[in-house]
């Protein structure tokens, strides 16, 4: 499955963004999903993920009661709508796919073998 990221951008602090991660190739059926960030200098970090075979969600507690993970799997699309961004927000955003992720490597990138292409989010103070 090929995946494109979007919805990038540069927001004030407490300001929202909406990113969204498009499929093609194939539908998100029986999928994994997850987005993770990479801001200059670190490592890349979990941020949220969907199971589409039960709609478990999960977050980092960094972003807990801020980003909202979904999907809607008519379009074979990923969201990921963040709310309340703060300076730390920012960083490269990648989406990301998976068949076969057990729970406990979930928030493990080398766990998913399906990558977009990121998208930079950037936020002011």
């Amino acid at each position: 499955v090929q995946l494109q990221a979007s919805g990038g951008g540069l927001v004030q602090a407490g300001g929202s963004l909406r990113l969204s991660c498009a499929a093609s190739g194939r539908t998100f059926s029986g999928y994994t999903l997850v987005w993770f960030r990479q801001g200059t200098g670190l490592e890349r970090e979990f941020v949220a993920g969907i199971r589409s075979t039960s709609s478990n969600k999960f977050y980092a507690d960094s972003v807990k009661g801020r980003f909202s993970i979904s999907v809607d799997s008519a379009k074979s699309t990923l969201f990921l709508q963040m709310n309340s961004l703060q300076p730390e927000d920012t960083a490269v955003y990648y989406c990301s796919a998976s068949r076969s992720v057990i729970l406990s490597n979930l928030r493990v990138p080398s766990s998913y073998n399906y990558w977009g292409q990121g998208t930079q989010v950037t936020v002011s103070s």
